[in-house]
């Protein structure tokens, strides 16, 4: 068992699992399930899992294995590049029924992980650890195993980046919870924004201490800005706004209203009373939007061409 292993969990695993363990039955102190993801060269990334039902006595372990068979089986179906990776346990140590149950694993797959999430929230926190099991004895002597911690930590896709962002909406202050509700198209892009504007802030004031030497450099940071300004092409104004204006081009082209025409001695009368409000109005909306993001992202290209010189002269600085 190699233990240069890293494990990568994706937000939806979490709530999958602390929603198996809102929906126990009463009588059960924890909760187990199986692992879904792919591992490659070193790296296991859970991506899926699911709950296996189970009971633990002082001296055995009972789990529905039809059942997480059956399961796994309807899952390969949707998800065929989804393979056991190994099992989870709610919890924030590892109990004497663990060898048995990653046994069980370990002849579904190879090198099976174990990740425990603490849904105790000891410390004020949920916890989470990851182990594998390393294989213990002398020769033609009692065997035994022992589980291992490795590292673990949480990755995310850009769409579940917009879900936990959400989520954090829904704490208020003092860690009362409160109902948010999704925005608008504008309003996101009027948020995200804001935010890239006041990273760029500090990213300009950063450059600006480091020139005035009222900051040490850091060569590391350097080396990245030099490699963010060179990934902005260098277009000229003229360039960027065509450029920009022909990928949205597809927006602002949005489909006439239906009118209706009715001839009297040869004259043309349009009807348009039959026509929505909202249909003007989402016309209005996808065009003031398009033109809104124009302004934004002309904004972000001036202030990164500002960026690129001042972050070659801070690297020659930190030189």
């Amino acid at each position: 068992m190699a233990l240069n292993i890293s494990v990568k969990v994706h937000p939806v695993v979490l709530f999958q699992i602390v929603d198996a363990y809102e929906r126990r039955n009463a009588d059960s102190h924890r909760v187990i399930g199986t692992l879904l993801g792919t591992s490659d060269k070193g790296v296991v990334e859970v991506t899926n899992c699911f709950c296996v039902p189970h009971k633990e006595h002082a001296d055995q372990v009972e789990a529905e294995l039809n059942y997480a068979m059956d399961v796994y089986d309807l899952n390969r179906r949707v998800n065929s590049s989804e393979s056991i990776v190994g099992w989870w346990a709610t919890g924030n140590e590892v109990t004497n029924h663990s060898s048995v149950i990653h046994e069980y694993y370990s002849r579904e797959c190879r090198d099976p992980v174990h990740v425990t999430l603490d849904t105790s929230l000891q410390g004020g926190r949920m916890g989470m650890r990851a182990y594998v099991c390393v294989a213990l004895g002398v020769p033609r002597g009692k065997q035994g195993c022992m589980f291992t911690p490795i590292d673990v930590s949480l990755t995310c896709y850009e769409p579940e980046i917009v879900g936990l962002q959400l989520c954090q909406k829904t704490m208020g202050p003092g860690g009362r919870s409160r109902q948010v509700q999704p925005m608008l198209d504008l309003a996101q892009v009027a948020e995200a924004a804001s935010k890239l504007s006041s990273l760029l802030d500090q990213v300009l004031q950063y450059v600006e201490d480091v020139l005035a030497e009222r900051v040490e450099p850091n060569n590391a940071a350097g080396r990245q800005l030099l490699e963010l300004v060179n990934s902005v092409p260098n277009l000229s104004a003229d360039t960027f706004a065509d450029a920009f204006a022909s990928s949205v081009k597809d927006l602002l082209m949005v489909p006439s209203p239906p009118l209706h025409t009715t001839n009297y001695n040869s004259k043309t009368t349009l009807h348009t009373q039959n026509i929505p409000q909202h249909y003007f109005l989402s016309m209005c909306y996808h065009r003031n939007c398009s033109i809104f993001i124009y302004h934004v992202v002309s904004l972000f290209y001036h202030s990164a061409t500002r960026l690129i010189c001042e972050s070659q002269t801070c690297c020659l600085a930190s030189k």
